[in-house]
């Protein structure tokens, strides 16, 4: 008895310590990102197949729609609901309020204005040309600002806990923002200015992966290894396990960067050296998935009826499918059918919006009904949405893959580039059609979140959820 009123000392109402109307003006702004650039990205596939009906505008051109269509996604769409979900997650892991948190209201202005002004000027061609770096340097100068800063207000919130143990959350939240900041000097700051020639592509390579592997990656660890045991109501399967995870991907990932880049002038060593922590990164994508799917067991029977874990539990099924595709795509032998075909457009679909945006997805889904002590407005029309946006990036996943193995070998034997594309043009269609069936089944979510949110906060609160969250994950 002594140590439960103990524990109720130190967290005594967790609620209390979070911001909610800061968490929502991220989420909201979040929401907006997921309308709006996978949108983009299905106006510019279309333009495979109706290459003139945007017209002869310079704005609307593939080769601006589609930078704007990458990193929207990857900083707009994830990780505006990333860094607002971590204003939820922090505090209630810590048992204490985010440090300064106040802070929170300027930078969430601060990083989508910035976005904002990111999108104009890649529509008005200005682009540095380095993928997933694409934006000019005023905003990456103030993307690196804001991340600096709400990683300073993260570690000194750690550094403030109440809690003595760290929640394998917590360190994935350390790794993802420590790294990025490090990552982001060297693609905004050195990359486009000091690095030339064939190493630039190499260290091109390293920072579009560090990107995916060291933000995007951990990011999303952070939030289905939290929101996963609260929704399903059970504690995580292995906490041993969750350490092999974290600690395999800081050693392996660092030298994946290049994989893409065999059969060019880069060193073979660093080639191979891409090529054998890339099958060793089997290594932490097993374990997290044994610990999800874990996690699972004796609750599999109310999988049907909880939005988010159906989202979790998705994203995780699109992470096993991906990451198989990433690890194989850089041994040589199948390199050389797949090398700058649609396979690696598939391979990057289906994890990072097949697996990161959708866990984000699945948090937001957790979240905002909490915040407004709520169930979501329709699960009906919440089930539409899984179902549209899961049966969407199943069908680009599938349909990318065999095009690009058809390209490929079509290649291999000797046939022309542009009678290859001649030939993929159905699947293009396929693949637009099935962005729309994604951006469809968001739009409906965030309908249906917004409805969520506009019917009010209930006046009574969902009983013990703060309580449970905290022992679901303990």
């Amino acid at each position: 008895m002594s140590q439960i009123r103990a524990e109720e000392a130190a967290f005594p109402d967790l609620d209390s310590l979070i911001d909610k109307p800061l968490i929502l003006k991220w989420l909201y702004w979040g929401l907006f990102w997921l309308m709006f650039t996978p949108s983009v990205g299905a106006m510019a596939s279309t333009l495979f197949n109706f290459p003139n009906y945007l017209g002869t505008s310079e704005y609307l051109t593939f080769g601006r729609l589609r930078p704007m269509h990458v990193n929207g996604v990857i900083f707009g769409a994830f990780s505006t609901l990333f860094i607002g979900l971590c204003y939820y997650v922090l505090p209630r892991l810590c048992g204490v309020k985010i440090w300064h948190g106040e802070w929170g209201h300027w930078l969430v202005w601060a990083w989508n204005l910035t976005l904002v002004a990111g999108m104009i000027s890649l529509a008005m061609g200005y682009n540095q040309g380095l993928e997933a770096g694409e934006f000019p340097w005023p905003v990456d100068t103030a993307i690196f600002v804001v991340v600096s800063i709400a990683t300073v207000q993260f570690l000194m919130t750690v550094a403030k806990r109440r809690e003595p143990q760290l929640y394998v959350a917590v360190w994935y939240l350390i790794g993802a923002y420590v790294w990025t900041v490090m990552n982001l000097i060297l693609g905004s700051f050195i990359l486009p200015y000091y690095i030339t020639g064939i190493n630039s592509a190499a260290f091109h390579g390293l920072f579009i992966h560090y990107i995916v592997g060291l933000w995007i990656t951990p990011a999303g660890y952070v939030l289905i290894y939290y929101f996963l045991p609260a929704s399903i109501k059970n504690p995580i399967y292995s906490h041993k396990l969750s350490l092999v995870g974290f600690w395999s991907l800081a050693l392996f990932y660092p030298f994946v960067g290049i994989h893409h880049y065999l059969y060019s002038p880069i060193a073979d060593w660093a080639e191979t050296l891409a090529i054998i922590t890339s099958m060793l990164l089997i290594v932490p994508v097993w374990t997290v998935l044994q610990n999800f799917f874990g996690t699972m067991i004796g609750r599999w029977h109310t999988f049907g009826q909880n939005l988010s874990a159906k989202f979790l539990i998705m994203g995780s099924l699109m992470y096993l499918v991906g990451c198989f595709q990433g690890s194989t795509e850089a041994l040589r032998s199948i390199q050389e059918p797949t090398h700058f075909t649609d396979f690696v457009i598939s391979h990057s679909h289906l994890t990072v919006f097949g697996t990161f945006v959708v866990w984000a997805i699945g948090g937001t889904v957790y979240v905002i009904p909490k915040l407004m002590n709520r169930p979501i407005w329709s699960f009906k029309l919440g089930n539409w949405s899984f179902w549209l946006i899961t049966c969407g990036i199943t069908i680009m996943g599938v349909d990318l893959t065999i095009a690009g193995l058809q390209q490929g070998y079509m290649l291999m034997a000797g046939a022309e580039w542009l009678d290859t594309l001649v030939s993929i043009r159905p699947y293009w269609l396929v693949r637009t059609v099935a962005g729309i069936s994604m951006d469809l089944g968001m739009t409906l979510l965030v309908y249906n979140l917004m409805r969520t949110v506009i019917a009010g906060e209930s006046r009574v609160p969902a009983s013990g959820s703060a309580t449970y969250e905290q022992g679901a994950v303990a």
